[in-house]
């Protein structure tokens, strides 16, 4: 008898790998990776390098296709080759009509964007989801499952209207180990870190200068040490540190959870890395209620989330039809989860 087939769709890095961590565990099945993908006039529009400032294209399809056969991980650009007994995606702003009739595992990526007024235009004139970004992720009701972070986050997207029994709590890969990244060799210690984000590359705006000085402010003095945003016009905000915050280290590549470990204060805007300062007890700034933050930080379980979500898909796999209230039943594998606060 063949193997089951599991496709696993990445979009940024982040998602990519963890995408791969999921299947790991999940090796007696023939598991396939695509870069996100659309349809129609989406879709379109990405062939034609207009939407390379997001993971339907740009450095994010390419940074995921190098990531899929540096690893030799089998590749199907778009779900083509095979019939698909299980889909993982890492976001649900938009689901392609090939996917839809499969059964699907939402995996949650990490923070999602503010609820801004574009959102409540696109929740209340039903536009597409992916008009307002992230902040309407969980909240398209076409997957069977949704892999959470915490107990917080489950109960943030049953506000947005998520259905509770779709909802799994997991933990999510890449978030559910900080003390990990402790053992580290990144030579620099001691710092204020600060972590950048795209909003310029994505249309929205940022006083990026006004930023900078808040951040001289915090430091107080200490080493300031950027990161930028893989997105990020590199070129330009390196020019704008130099010229507001002459002698700041700054980093274009390199392991952003290590040099987390390694500062003593990190500043975010809308970044989810905020969780893993968090989660190491780092002094931490964000434009996000640091109290409400650490309501939704994801549950520390020494790295099973992983190993989570791929119980819940195999469990899911073995379950006829679709979901309803109290019919699944699964065990999250491995180590009991740590308590976070």
């Amino acid at each position: 008898m063949s193997k089951k087939k599991i496709l696993f769709i990445g979009g940024s890095l982040n998602q990519t790998t963890m995408m791969h961590q999921i299947s790991q565990h999940l090796r007696e099945y023939d598991c396939f990776f695509s870069p996100y993908y659309a349809d129609k006039f989406l879709d379109f529009l990405a062939r034609r390098g207009i939407l390379d400032f997001c993971i339907l294209g740009g450095k994010f399809k390419q940074s995921t296709l190098n990531y899929i056969l540096s690893n030799n991980l089998n590749l199907d650009y778009r779900g083509t080759k095979n019939d698909y007994d299980l889909v993982f995606t890492g976001s649900d702003l938009i689901i392609p009509k090939n996917i839809r009739k499969k059964k699907l595992i939402l995996v949650q990526e990490g923070m999602t964007d503010p609820e801004n007024l574009i959102y409540y235009l696109v929740r209340y004139l039903k536009l597409p989801r992916w008009i307002a970004s992230t902040s309407t992720t969980g909240t398209s009701d076409l997957y069977d499952l949704f892999c959470v972070a915490s107990e917080g986050y489950k109960n943030h997207f049953i506000k947005k209207g998520a259905k509770p029994h779709k909802i799994v709590v997991t933990g999510i890969p890449n978030f559910d180990n900080a003390s990990s990244y402790l053992n580290n060799s990144f030579p620099h210690k001691g710092y204020v870190m600060v972590a950048t984000t795209d909003m310029r590359e994505t249309f929205r705006y940022e006083n990026r200068k006004k930023f900078i000085l808040e951040c001289l402010k915090i430091a107080g003095g200490k080493q300031l040490l950027f990161k930028l945003h893989p997105n990020e016009d590199a070129l330009r905000a390196e020019k704008e540190i130099s010229m507001y915050a002459p002698g700041s280290l700054v980093f274009t590549s390199g392991n952003t959870n290590e040099m987390i470990a390694n500062c003593d204060v990190l500043i975010t805007k809308y970044s989810s890395v905020v969780y893993i300062g968090l989660a190491l007890g780092k002094q931490v700034y964000s434009y996000f209620n640091i109290e409400n933050l650490k309501e939704l930080m994801p549950i520390q379980n020494g790295g099973a989330s992983a190993e989570n979500i791929a119980a819940a898909g195999i469990a899911l796999m073995a379950h006829p039809g679709k979901i309803e209230p109290g019919q699944l039943n699964y065990s999250l594998k491995l180590k009991e989860a740590l308590n976070h606060q």
